[in-house]
């Protein structure tokens, strides 16, 4: 008889170790508390529009050809990726734009005409960039970390790459202009991160848009997830939906089952948790290993804002994601990672879906979703009241620069707040990503990929090695699966 494997989270790195473990010949059963599979990657429909409320940004579709190839499979013939040009479109308070993105000649010509005393800088900083990535990505990226002698065999590499250096910092190192520089560094912002005292490995984000682009899913990634969905089905793997884990039953060093909200115990030889491991540490399971109360210390990633809304005209001449850059950058990071005070102005990041697929929206109009970097739930902030404070400046803001007359064209809104991440994904202190990226929460510092408590527990997703964002957590279930093969 195959081995039975119970995977916790239906979130992308849940989805991506129930296929994987499949394919390795396990017996698969997934819990999803949702209604729908996807973690963060859900969907809204409300006023006739369509809105993913999570990742939009696909920058190593290999990642996901991958799965479907574990059954012989083609991605393709199943969901279309689209590469973007540009990737970005940043706007400045001084009315000025830079497009980053599209092919190698599109980029240079941009810095050339942006800042062309920095283009020979610019080069030099995708050369290191592809440096990080064929360390930290392709060498160790999909290798686990449980073990300090991985660490300690790593570290001259790190040490030589200058790992202890921020992004913010090695951005500068390369780039002069003010402006350039600041779009350059806000990579770890997309994955929960400080610029400012995140690791410089994550600018291997650099090397790796150039290599594969920046893509977008037709349909959305509510689509991306109902095609995995699909294809666990044809796998045979059992999927509970509507279904909480409670309580993790264990016996001394093994997990021996879980039992759910509905009454139920789930038995298995191995688990797989896709969530937040604070929160898996903390509620779930007894901590009485000295590592893991070590761990509950970890600092949290900041929170999120965001307004979903359509408009009742088309705004052509915004691109698929932009970035709104506020008037301030070092001294408004530093409100909302160390001081956890709610700033008073903001940088944005916009997504029009419909620039690029008209099916979220009604012919002629847009749909959006914007996202404003704000403390976690550990600031004390009040979401009911300053939650339509900020929505409000914030449309106004949007009106007033790249999208005129948005007042009178706006539908109805919906937003979420930090509570709306604690809620919906047992997200502790409703942080974004789990926890910070740091170069002390990195590599063995993060989460380990098997439990440092229990034998048979698997950690995947945001807070574990090798980090958020859609690659880090679908190569956390490829470091899963050679734990358990």
């Amino acid at each position: 008889m195959p081995e039975e494997l119970l995977v916790i989270g239906g979130g992308l790195g849940g989805i991506a170790s129930a296929l994987r473990a499949r394919a390795a010949g396990y017996t698969v059963t997934l819990l999803e508390r949702l209604e729908n599979l996807g973690g963060r990657a859900q969907v809204l429909n409300f006023e006739g529009y369509k809105h993913d409320t999570g990742p939009t940004v696909i920058t190593a579709p290999f990642l996901f050809d991958e799965l479907f190839s574990l059954f012989n499979e083609k991605r393709s013939d199943r969901i279309k990726f689209v590469s973007l040009n540009p990737w970005y479109r940043f706007y400045f308070q001084d009315g000025s734009q830079f497009n980053y993105g599209g092919s190698n000649s599109n980029i240079l010509d941009e810095i050339k005409r942006f800042a062309p005393n920095d283009l020979n800088g610019y080069e030099r900083l995708v050369a290191h960039s592809k440096k990080l990535y064929d360390v930290a990505y392709t060498e160790l990226g999909d290798i686990p970390f449980n073990n300090l002698s991985t660490l300690i065999k790593a570290f001259p590499d790190m040490l030589r790459l200058r790992a202890d250096l921020s992004v913010w910092n090695l951005v500068g190192r390369y780039i002069k202009n003010s402006q350039l520089r600041r779009a350059l560094s806000i990579q770890p912002l997309l994955l929960g991160g400080n610029p400012l005292n995140t690791t410089c490995i994550y600018s291997l984000i650099h090397y790796l848009e150039r290599a594969h682009g920046v893509h977008f899913a037709i349909g959305g990634m509510g689509k991306l997830v109902a095609e995995l969905e699909a294809l666990m089905i044809r796998q045979n793997i059992t999927i509970l939906k509507n279904t909480t884990v409670e309580k993790i039953r264990t016996e001394q060093k093994s997990i021996k089952s879980i039992i759910t909200n509905k009454g139920d115990e789930l038995t298995a030889t191995k688990f797989i948790y896709n969530g937040d491991p604070l929160y898996l540490y903390q509620k779930l399971v007894s901590s009485s290993s000295i590592q893991i109360n070590v761990k509950k210390h970890h600092k949290r990633s900041m929170g999120l804002f965001v307004i979903f809304f359509g408009t009742k005209k088309n705004y052509n001449e915004i691109p698929h994601h932009s970035i709104w850059m506020g008037p301030r950058f070092e001294q408004h990071l530093i409100e909302i990672f160390d001081k956890k005070i709610l700033p008073n102005d903001f940088s944005l990041y916009v997504h029009r879906p419909t620039a690029t697929d008209p099916s979220f929206a009604p012919p002629g109009h847009d749909s959006f979703y914007v996202l404003a970097p704000v403390p976690n739930l550990s600031a004390g902030i009040n979401w009911e009241i300053e939650g339509p404070k900020l929505e409000k400046k914030i449309i106004m803001a949007l009106s007033t620069t790249i999208m005129p007359r948005l007042r009178e064209n706006i539908s109805k809104t919906r937003v979420m707040t930090p509570v709306d991440f604690e809620t919906n994904y047992l997200s502790i202190d409703g942080a974004g990503f789990s926890i910070a990226l740091s170069f002390r929460q990195s590599a063995w510092f993060r989460f380990h990929n098997i439990s440092e408590g229990f034998t048979n527990l698997y950690l995947v997703g945001a807070g574990t090695h090798p980090g958020a964002g859609i690659p880090g957590v679908l190569t956390s279930a490829k470091v899963v699966e050679k734990l358990i093969t």
